[in-house]
């Protein structure tokens, strides 16, 4: 089997498997699902306690707002022209965007696998420069290593590197509960500094010197 039929192949399943998970979700009437949400509002309004009709109306209206945000995103991407989309998948635009993303997820309709997802996640924020080192599944714990440098090696440098890759795995990979980033060279090793004095010039490694001897 050649390259391309493999791919060609690969997509062909990656197609099939987005058709079967749109299929499987339950059919919804949209008339019967607003008077069922009528129906709890007024039985919120009998109880007599205007705070909790007026905390249900605020959940309601915060609902329909994220879900019209997505559908608003889901016709943008798909009202792209053709030679300005991504190349290759035609799911690739709507799986590759953060609140699509985060709306097939939260239904279990993301065809994707968590490694992939936790790979485009990663990919939204790649100006961090984090490799993945290993996933708890029993803790949803994800530890992520800082691949390049960190300037001047300050924490808030991590600190923002982690904050990232948190907000962008919450669209992608909810799975992932926690998220703890290593620094770069962590292995006991004095971290070796690249002098360079200018464009061109080729960088120099250099060590902390030895203490001098009494």
């Amino acid at each position: 089997m050649s390259a391309g039929t493999t791919i060609e192949a690969a997509k062909a399943a990656k197609a099939a498997k987005a058709t079967k998970a749109t299929k499987a979700a339950p059919a919804v009437d949209a008339v019967r699902t607003g008077q069922r949400i009528e129906a709890v509002l007024d039985r919120l309004a009998t109880t007599g306690d205007p705070a909790a009709r007026a905390a249900a109306e605020e959940l309601v209206q915060a609902l329909m707002d994220f879900y019209g945000a997505g559908l608003a995103r889901m016709l943008h991407l798909l009202s792209t022209p053709v030679g300005r989309r991504t190349p290759g998948d035609p799911l690739a635009g709507l799986l590759g965007d953060e609140l699509v993303a985060s709306l097939l997820v939260l239904h279990d309709l993301h065809p994707e696998d968590r490694t992939t997802r936790i790979t485009r996640a990663l990919d939204s924020v790649r100006d961090h420069e984090l490799d993945v080192v290993d996933f708890d599944e029993e803790t949803g714990t994800l530890r992520l290593r800082a691949a390049g440098g960190g300037g001047c090696g300050c924490a808030a440098s991590g600190t923002t590197a982690q904050q990232a890759a948190e907000g962008a795995l919450a669209c992608f990979a909810p799975e992932v509960t926690a998220v703890e980033v290593q620094a770069a060279g962590r292995s006991g090793e004095p971290t070796l500094l690249q002098i360079g004095t200018g464009p061109g010039t080729r960088a120099t490694t250099a060590a902390p010197a030895p203490a001098k001897a009494p």
